[in-house]
């Protein structure tokens, strides 16, 4: 039982100082190598055509934002 509360106590003081030296650095949390954005990407996928997932997305989306504007269109106010 011992071993247990000495590993928590320990996580807990790591979480601690983190969470600390966050609040003074007042930086973003990025991973070690600086993410996507070092690299110059600014998607995940460079994929000149979208999966087809992506599409049936975007095609759902697009006919709700038509649905949405036919409702305000006849909305009585």
């Amino acid at each position: 039982m011992s071993t247990f509360i000495l590993a928590f106590g320990f996580f807990l003081t790591m979480v601690l100082a983190m969470a600390i030296g966050y609040v003074v650095q007042k930086k973003s949390i990025s991973g070690s190598c600086g993410g996507l954005g070092a690299l110059g990407i600014d998607k995940a996928c460079d994929c000149p055509e979208p999966c087809d997932r992506k599409k049936a997305r975007t095609e759902r989306e697009e006919a709700r934002q038509k649905r949405i504007a036919e409702w305000k269109d006849n909305q009585i106010m």
